[in-house]
């Protein structure tokens, strides 16, 4: 997962595609056989917004876990998984808004936004929220520098 701050400390959101009503989250993805986490992270950011014009800047002590409710689970990835396992990344942005290109080969999102890191949380669906609250806590010293 990825936790892409500008250069005024506000974080990236995107609202899925495929997702009724207001559903943001933050650029995430797989991890390739063989790949490393830290260059899975900057190829799904420029799979899901057309730039990987960023710099990691930090990574999650842990993996992070979260389940999706039961009744999502016959509907979100063809009943085979249960939920996720994600390692995350703190990157700074080093382009220009006008890098970020959505509408992508594979489109995942619909619209973007920046937004206050500390908002995050309040953002997201419910189920992920436990999780974005992790990533506000794990990352607070990194925004706090950003904005100084």
């Amino acid at each position: 997962g990825i936790v892409l701050f500008n250069r005024d400390a506000k974080v990236f959101v995107a609202q899925r595609i495929d997702t009724p009503g207001p559903a943001w989250q933050l650029p995430q993805g797989g991890i390739d056989k063989g790949e490393a986490p830290r260059d899975a992270a900057l190829r799904e950011l420029e799979e899901e917004i057309g730039t990987a014009n960023a710099e990691i800047v930090g990574e999650s002590r842990d993996w992070i876990r979260y389940d999706l409710p039961l009744e999502l689970v016959p509907r979100v990835w063809r009943g085979r998984f249960r939920g996720q396992e994600q390692k995350w990344f703190a990157l700074r942005f080093l382009g220009d808004d006008s890098d970020i290109d959505i509408e992508t080969e594979h489109p995942e999102f619909s619209a973007w936004r920046w937004v206050d890191f500390e908002d995050l949380p309040a953002l997201i669906v419910p189920f992920k929220r436990s999780l974005y609250l992790a990533l506000v806590e794990e990352f607070e010293n990194i925004a706090a520098s950003l904005r100084a």
